[in-house]
C-alpha cells in the first residue's frame, strides 16, 4: 500500500483480560486464595453487600448451587478456588478496591508489572472452563446476579475511594512500571499523550479510577493520517480502537460454529439481529483494548441504522481463553453505519465488554451523522474488546504491520477498502 503511510508498530501481547505473565498470574492468585480461606477458615461473613447479595440469590437456586459443585469438581487441577465460600470471599477482596498494576517477582528474582484489568476474570478462569460453567453462564437468572454484582463494583470505580490506586507508588498506576507499560510501543510519553486535570498530584488530577479509565487523548496525539490521494479517501480503514490485533477472517458464514478451536465465528450470534445477519456481513477483524478510550474511527462518513438493547439476563458469559466465543456471547455495544458510498455499504462496529451491559457505553444515536475520527462511546471497567465486519462485497488490503499480537494506535491507517470484482 504505497500511498499509505502510518506508525511502526511493535509485537506486544495485552495482559489486560488476564495476566500475560504467569509470576504475576500466580501472585495474583495467591494473594486473594489466602485472603479466601483466611475468611473461610474463619467462618466470616461477606464483607460487602453485593457479594452477600450475589451469594444468597445463587444459594437459593438448587440448579445453580449444583452447576457450582461441578464446576469445583470439572475445575483443573490447577486450581485454586475449592468452594463457591471461597470464591465469594475472594470476590469480595476485589469488589472493595479498585483494580491495580500488580507486582510480583518472576523465576530469576526480576521485579515484574503487569494490569489486571479484570481481575474478577481472573479469579474464575480456570472455573470458567468447564461444561459447568458454560451452563452456567447461560442461565438468565445468573446474568442477572452477575450484572447486580458488577454494577455495584462499577459505581464504586466512579467514587473518589476508587482513586487510591492512581499514585506513584508500588502497584500504582503512575509507578515507574506502569508508566513504561502505558508508554510501550511508540503510544507517547503519558503526560504528553493523555489529558492529564492536574499532572503536578501523584494521582495527575484524576478523580476517580472510572476518569482515569475513560481518560481523553490530548488533541492531535493520534491524528488520522489521509490518503496521498484523494478520491480513494472513502476507502482508508482506521483504527478504531487503541488495541492489539486478536484475529482477522473472511468468508463469515451466518452460523458457523465460531467457539470451536478453529476460531470461527458466527454473525448470527455476534450481532443477535436476524435482519442484519441476513446482510451477509463477512469480513471481521477483532482486537483487544488498551486501557483508555476507545474511539471508532470509519472509513467514510455516514449514519448508524440500529442501536439494539440486550435483555435483562440475556447470556452473556465469557470463557477467556475462547475469545473468538467471547465476541460472540459477552455484553455489547452494537453500532450499525451506512456508509453514503453505496460501494462499501453497511459496516458493523461492536464494542465487546467483559460480562455485562455497563461496561460498554454508546455516545451516539440512531440517525447520528458520524465520520472518520468521530468518538462513538468508551468502554468501562478494565477489560474490552472490539470487532469491526464488512460486508461481502469488500476486500480489504491489509496495511503492513497489522498483524495478530501486534499493537495498533487508535486512527493509525490499518487497510484499504477495495471492491471484489
Amino acid at each position: 500500500m504505497s500511498h499509505i503511510q502510518r506508525p511502526k508498530t511493535i509485537l506486544s501481547r495485552y495482559g489486560g483480560w488476564l495476566p500475560s505473565h504467569p509470576a504475576i498470574h500466580e501472585s495474583f492468585l495467591d494473594h486473594h486464595v489466602g485472603h479466601a480461606r483466611r475468611k473461610v477458615a474463619q467462618d466470616a461473613d461477606h464483607s460487602t453487600a453485593a457479594v452477600q447479595a450475589f451469594g444468597a440469590a445463587i444459594k437459593a437456586d438448587p440448579e445453580m448451587v449444583a452447576l457450582f459443585e461441578d464446576i469445583f469438581d470439572q475445575a483443573s487441577g490447577e486450581n485454586k478456588i475449592t468452594s463457591l465460600d471461597m470464591l465469594l470471599h475472594a470476590f469480595d477482596n476485589v469488589v472493595e478496591k479498585p483494580p491495580a498494576f500488580h507486582i510480583a517477582e518472576d523465576d530469576d528474582g526480576n521485579v515484574i508489572g503487569e494490569p489486571v484489568g479484570v481481575p474478577l476474570y481472573v479469579l474464575f478462569d480456570l472455573l470458567g472452563n468447564t461444561t459447568a460453567a458454560y451452563d452456567l453462564f447461560r442461565k438468565p437468572a445468573f446474568n442477572v446476579e452477575l450484572k447486580k454484582l458488577l454494577d455495584s463494583w462499577g459505581e464504586f470505580l466512579t467514587t473518589p475511594a476508587s482513586a487510591k490506586c492512581l499514585h506513584d507508588g508500588p502497584e500504582g498506576w503512575f509507578s515507574s512500571a506502569a508508566i513504561s507499560s502505558m508508554e510501550a510501543g511508540g503510544r507517547g510519553r503519558f503526560e504528553d499523550t493523555w489529558v492529564c486535570p492536574d499532572p503536578s498530584l501523584p494521582s495527575k488530577g484524576y478523580k476517580s479510577w472510572d476518569e482515569f479509565f475513560i481518560r481523553k487523548y490530548i488533541p492531535g496525539t493520534r491524528p488520522l493520517i489521509p490518503a496521498s490521494d484523494p478520491a480513494r479517501q472513502d476507502f482508508i480503514l482506521y483504527s478504531a480502537c487503541e488495541s492489539t490485533v486478536y484475529h482477522i477472517t473472511d468468508n463469515v458464514k451466518r452460523h458457523d460454529r465460531f467457539w470451536l478451536k478453529a476460531q470461527t465465528y458466527s454473525i448470527q450470534n455476534m450481532i443477535r439481529d436476524p435482519e442484519m445477519a441476513r446482510a451477509h456481513l463477512r469480513t471481521i477483524v477483532r482486537a483487544d483494548v488498551i486501557p483508555g478510550t476507545y474511539y471508532a474511527v470509519l472509513p467514510d462518513e455516514g449514519a448508524p441504522e440500529d442501536d439494539p438493547d440486550l435483555k435483562p439476563g440475556q447470556p452473556h458469559g465469557a470463557m477467556i481463553r475462547s475469545q473468538g466465543w467471547l465476541t460472540t456471547t459477552s455484553s455489547r455495544a452494537i453500532i450499525y453505519i451506512q456508509s453514503d458510498n453505496p460501494d462499501i455499504g453497511l459496516m458493523v462496529f461492536i464494542g465487546v465488554g467483559m460480562a455485562e451491559v455497563s461496561t460498554t457505553s454508546i455516545s451516539v444515536n440512531t440517525g447520528d451523522r458520524v465520520q472518520a475520527g468521530d468518538e462513538l462511546g468508551c468502554f468501562r471497567f478494565g477489560g474490552s474488546s472490539h470487532a469491526l465486519i464488512f460486508g461481502p462485497q469488500i476486500d480489504i488490503k491489509w496495511a503492513d504491520g497489522v498483524e495478530v499480537d501486534k499493537h495498533q494506535l487508535v486512527h493509525s491507517v490499518i487497510g484499504e477498502i477495495h471492491l471484489k470484482n
